[in-house]
């Protein structure tokens, strides 16, 4: 059963509610078909069927930013479809109160043969606005698509980079009182990215409600202040995003020696990036550049940074052992720090770690230059480092420990 009220409830009420919620696709063809088309007529759950989701039971309240974490196939895209009213629940109680923006396929409800105006106004009607309500959206939509004489085309002639403009716009010029949103960081030119990104910040800044699918687990500590875990059409684990990030990245590491750190990541673009690390060494007390450290002495990491429009990046920077198990990793937009101006257009830092508990080995530090809304990763640099010393314990660091008497 699914129940959608479009009117708006007040700050913590539910806004959507999942109480055992399943979805399963019967198989087609043959007798096999057949069978599951009795079991259809007669009230019972076919056998065989793919089940995308299985007693999915999920709750957002106004105000919450709710990330979705899974590997491909684990049934997020289905779940945020079947909120979105795009699919209907197979089992289960699904209630939406309140007026959803979906941003899943981006422009893929647009009719290819209308214009991308006439789209605008089929895709207000749907959402339940009138014609005036949407004359009077109409401006800032084009304002955000910024598509120019495109948007009396239709749409069957856009490029995907335009439909996605077009999509956005329309979406979030709705003003939602939830906004879905799947992998849409990941979509569009930077400059797009960076406005799509403002507007969910000050999305969320006014009080807004986003449920975020995404494989950057950056995005969904960044933005989400709660996260579920699908793994094959369940949910593994539901709570507070960096318990659920941590897990999921644990999980994964299990899995592979080769995880990455759990930082973002990015593919270095075939430019030169928008900001870069131009600079980046590890340094003794003395400022002298070393490639060896023993245990637990200091260690300090320096870089600069270059920004192509003048303001200000963040840094990443992260410890990786040798085989890529992760070590430690933090940045300077999650400590509240703001890199130092040098002048023409660069930005350095200096980053002490006293009395480094690492364990000897072979290790890897990378740094990444970060837009100035710390969301998405442009370049990365990484110098390889040794900790020497004749420690016998185990594992990754030394704890600080004391044997007690009995």
């Amino acid at each position: 059963m699914s129940s959608i009220n479009p009117e708006p409830r007040p700050p913590g009420a539910t806004l959507i509610h999942l109480d055992a919620v399943g979805k399963y696709y019967p198989q087609t063809g043959g007798s096999g078909g057949l069978r599951q088309l009795a079991s259809l007529l007669t009230g019972q759950r076919p056998a065989g069927a793919f089940h995308a989701l299985s007693d999915i039971t999920l709750e957002v309240r106004r105000g919450e930013s709710y990330g979705l974490i899974g590997v491909n196939g684990a049934g997020k895209s289905t779940l945020l479809k079947i909120i979105a009213g795009v699919a209907r629940p197979t089992s289960g109680t699904l209630i939406v109160n309140g007026r959803i923006g979906a941003l899943l396929e981006l422009g893929a409800g647009f009719h290819p043969e209308y214009t991308g105006r006439e789209n605008i106004f089929l895709a207000a009607a749907l959402m339940g606005l009138d014609r005036r309500e949407t004359e009077a959206k109409v401006d800032d939509i084009l304002a955000f698509a910024d598509i120019g004489a495109f948007i009396e085309q239709p749409v069957k002639h856009y490029s995907s980079g335009m439909a996605v403009r077009l999509g956005f716009a329309v979406a979030t010029a709705m003003q939602p009182d939830v906004l879905i949103t799947d992998e849409v960081l990941a979509v569009g030119d930077e400059s797009f990215q960076r406005k799509c990104i403002r507007w969910i910040e000050q999305y969320l800044s006014d009080g807004g409600t986003l449920l975020l699918c995404s494989h950057v687990m950056y995005h969904i500590q960044k933005l989400c202040k709660k996260a579920a875990w699908l793994h094959e059409g369940r949910i593994r684990l539901a709570g507070d995003a960096p318990d659920v990030v941590r897990e999921y990245l644990s999980f994964h590491e299990s899995k592979s020696s080769h995880e990455a750190d759990g930082e973002a990541q990015a593919a270095p673009p075939s430019s030169a990036p928008e900001y870069q690390v131009v600079e980046f060494e590890l340094q003794d007390d003395a400022g002298l550049p070393v490639s060896a450290i023993a245990h637990q002495a200091n260690l300090v990491a320096r870089g600069l940074l270059k920004s192509a429009d003048g303001r200000c990046p963040h840094v990443a920077l992260g410890i990786v052992r040798r085989d890529g198990t992760a070590v430690f990793g933090m940045s300077s937009e999650a400590d509240g720090v703001a890199l130092h101006a040098e002048g023409d257009n660069r930005f350095s830092f200096r980053l002490r770690y006293d009395r480094l508990p690492i364990l000897p080995g072979s290790y890897t530090f990378r740094a990444h230059a970060m837009d100035p809304e710390a969301l998405r990763v442009l370049d990365s640099v990484e110098v390889p480092f040794t900790v020497t010393g004749g420690a016998r314990e185990l594992g990754l660091v030394r704890l600080a420990h004391t044997w007690l008497d009995t």
